[in-house]
């Protein structure tokens, strides 16, 4: 967090405020950790679901701040309570007790300082699943340092290929694409390639998510290109049908429908042409 720690430098935004004092700025968070959910979910990854399914901790608000959120009730509509370390701690031995196979911190960036603690208190307890990192991919690299030897899988987006976009989509995110393909590296270096065991499940890896937008917006082309020129080619990566025009979406007329079986499609062929091999492919929409 800087020189001084009292100043919030966690996400790239970097904006200094005071949140021991209760400041806030774009991520609406304080010093206080703030949850909304944590359950046993069965979406997305079939890698990471198995049996028992994700064990999966929704932390409130998020500094990149999507118009586009399907979560945004819990990112930036303020959903969620304030909870201890402790109580976070006991939620995922909870998920443990429940036959999860992993602990799945969503949206965990401005609140690493009271994960760490947690799974400190965790593991003293018996905590031995997984530690999985959701995040939107905008990540400090020197942050993600922090983490080498914690986390065991790395689940993040890679939103968008060119700066624009992310401007414009993500409140002003000008540097994404660079800083996101800096903490690809990062990551990459910490936990290598996604390989599942026997039963499937992966324990360990980097896995990369990528939604497909309407019109091209998300820069896909240049997003699978990034990662076949910089990654191993069997780097694991779900190319995401779901979208949807929910929250301010609807303000923007180019993102304001959901996605074609062309456009999708076409996606799979970049990626298939740049020679990426380990492609998660979703076709129940189509």
């Amino acid at each position: 967090m800087g020189d001084d720690a009292q100043f919030c430098e966690l996400c790239p935004r970097k904006c200094r405020v005071d949140r021991i004092n209760g400041e806030k700025e774009h991520c609406e968070a304080t010093a206080q950790l703030e949850i909304a959910s944590y359950h046993a979910h069965f979406g997305k990854e079939r890698s990471l679901v198995g049996e028992g399914g994700s064990g999966t901790i929704f932390f409130s608000n998020c500094s990149l701040r999507c118009v586009f959120c399907i979560n945004w009730e819990i990112s930036q509509g303020g959903m969620g309570s304030v909870r201890s370390i402790e109580d976070l701690a006991s939620m995922m031995l909870s998920l443990q007790k429940r036959g999860c196979q992993n602990i799945n911190v969503v949206t965990p960036t401005h609140y690493v300082p009271h994960i760490l603690p947690a799974l400190d208190i965790a593991a003293a307890k018996g905590l031995r699943l997984p530690l999985v990192y959701n995040t939107c991919g905008w990540e400090n690299p020197e942050v993600l340092e922090f983490l080498d030897g914690v986390v065991d899988i790395y689940l993040p987006d890679f939103k968008y290929g060119n700066s624009r976009a992310a401007a414009k989509y993500s409140t002003g995110a000008t540097s994404y694409p660079q800083l996101t393909q800096a903490a690809f590296l990062e990551m990459h270096r910490q936990v290598e390639v996604a390989k599942p065991a026997t039963d499937g499940i992966v324990c360990r890896g980097l896995m990369v998510r990528h939604l497909v937008m309407p019109n091209r917006v998300a820069g896909s082309k240049e997003v699978v290109e990034w990662i076949a020129g910089n990654l191993p080619h069997e780097t694991y990566l779900n190319i995401m049908s779901q979208y949807r025009p929910m929250y301010q979406a609807r303000r923007y007329p180019e993102i304001s429908r959901r996605i074609t079986a062309e456009e999708y499609k076409e996606v799979i062929v970049w990626a298939r042409q740049a020679g990426l091999t380990n492609l998660d492919i979703q076709g129940m929409y189509f």
